[in-house]
């Protein structure tokens, strides 16, 4: 600690010695308090946030597991997917379907007049902005055009602005010239591009391709899409079309393309160790932050959050949906289909002849314990709410509170730390005004005995 150091000439004694001395017995009590509190506050916190990452990471999977259909133990397959592929989703059912695909939808595409400067060509040749909409449908898209600007500039200026909208331009060059061509990635009647406004971009423009819908048959029977992405034809099955049905070379109809449904036991594990694996990933996290270890000596060691009251409602909440009965048919419960529990560290793990005995003959039902608005992984979603809010939920506001509580630490820290100098700064002036008392005293006692010495032995006359 800085302050004025004390010799003790005067004294010989080590007052500085004595100043720390007395200052470090001051200050020791309160700065233990500190530093404990500190290092307590500290650990909570981290392992807080540890926690709060690993819950995050739960309900982030929980999400995505929900959108997914591979609960359902079904797969889809195509025969022939240079015609179409296909993915299932909630409310698919076994069976096979024929399709014959006799036509993709497409999108409208335009183009400008010809330029015969190229892509330098300057399009706004005025004063002052100009403006190009481009609509489709009901949308409108506007975009300024400065003075001087360029057919180049134009493109770039449509890509930033609007590409993620579904709306692209290129140049294409050519020996009269260069045109802008718009595309969109809108498709099916009624998507068509049209250019308006006072721009000069809109004037002589020719139609490219005219959007139509996907034209094709389901055991016989004819649809159209407005997309090559058809959700809602079948309930539960999406197919995306990629080409029209091949007819045979010698000509004659068509070749159909099947699409099956079935049975997939490989993907409905697959899919409930995806669970497991991410429930342990949270008790894993949990347990770290708990465990109680024995050191060499025989005492004991304890997690930052052992003991800790919202942990162990966070975990009481996620099993008590893990063992609660759910679903619509025969088996309820993911024991009966294998998933255990360590009763020691509340891991779980999957039984292979059970689970694969069980989901021989009761596969969909795993699809009701875990989907749906009932479901296990909608329930542990809600279960964790409370917990998982960014400012309101439980760890949130440990979290506040414990910072509240380090920044409360550094405040005494600073008051201690100002108080122990003005201590020692006190100590050191008394100590120096003893010493220099001590010196006077001294040097008056070694004055009166050299008087003393001197009378008791005079000079020989």
């Amino acid at each position: 600690m800085a302050g004025t150091t004390v010799s003790g000439i005067g004294s010989n004694i080590d007052t500085q010695a004595i100043v720390k001395s007395l200052v470090d017995s001051e200050r020791a009590p309160k700065q233990t308090q500190i530093n404990n509190q500190t290092l307590k506050a500290t650990t909570s916190l981290s392992s807080i946030g540890k926690i709060q990452a690993a819950l995050d990471a739960f309900r982030g999977a929980l999400d995505n597991m929900k959108t997914t259909a591979s609960f359902s133990g079904l797969s889809g397959t195509s025969s022939d997917e240079k015609v179409a592929t296909v993915t299932t989703g909630n409310g698919a059912a076994a069976g096979n379907f024929s399709l014959l695909v006799t036509q993709l939808a497409t999108a409208s595409k335009i183009s400008t007049k010809v330029y015969a400067d190229g892509a330098s060509a300057v399009v706004n040749a005025g004063a002052v902005p100009s403006t190009l909409s481009i609509k489709q449908g009901s949308d409108t898209f506007d975009v300024s055009i400065p003075a001087g600007a360029t057919l180049q500039q134009v493109r770039d200026s449509i890509n930033s602005q609007y590409a993620n909208q579904g709306l692209s331009a290129n140049i294409l060059t050519d020996a009269n010239g260069s045109r802008m061509v718009l595309t969109s990635s809108k498709t099916g009647v009624g998507s068509d591009l049209t250019l308006s406004g006072n721009s000069g971009l809109e004037t002589g423009t020719s139609i490219l391709a005219t959007p139509q819908n996907a034209k094709y048959t389901l055991d016989g029977v004819a649809m159209e899409s407005k997309s090559n992405t058809v959700a809602d034809a079948v309930s539960g099955i999406t197919l995306k079309l990629t080409g029209v049905s091949p007819v045979p070379s010698g000509g004659g109809a068509a070749t159909p393309t099947t699409i099956t449904v079935s049975a997939d036991t490989t993907t409905l594990k697959s899919s409930v160790k995806g669970f497991v694996d991410t429930y342990n990933a949270l008790i894993k996290a949990a347990n770290t932050e708990t465990q109680v270890t024995t050191n060499a000596d025989g005492s004991l060691t304890t997690g930052a959050l052992t003991g800790d009251a919202s942990l162990r409602s966070l975990l009481s909440s996620v099993r008590t949906e893990l063992n609660a009965m759910g679903g619509t048919g025969q088996m309820k419960s993911l024991a009966q289909f294998g998933v255990e529990t360590d009763q020691k560290t509340g891991l779980l793990s999957i039984d292979d002849k059970v689970f694969s005995a069980a989901a021989k003959t009761n596969a969909a039902d795993i699809n009701g314990i875990f989907t749906g608005d009932t479901g296990l992984l909608a329930r542990m979603k809600t279960a964790t709410d409370t917990f998982a809010q960014k400012t309101t939920g439980v760890f949130a506001a440990r979290s506040a509170s414990l910072s509240d509580s380090l920044n409360d630490l550094k405040k005494q820290q600073d008051s201690l730390d100002a108080r122990m100098a003005s201590l020692q700064t006190s100590l050191t002036a008394k100590y120096t005004a003893m010493d220099s008392l001590v010196a006077r005293l001294r040097a008056q006692s070694d004055s009166i005995m050299t008087t003393l010495n001197a009378l008791n032995n005079p000079k020989d006359s």
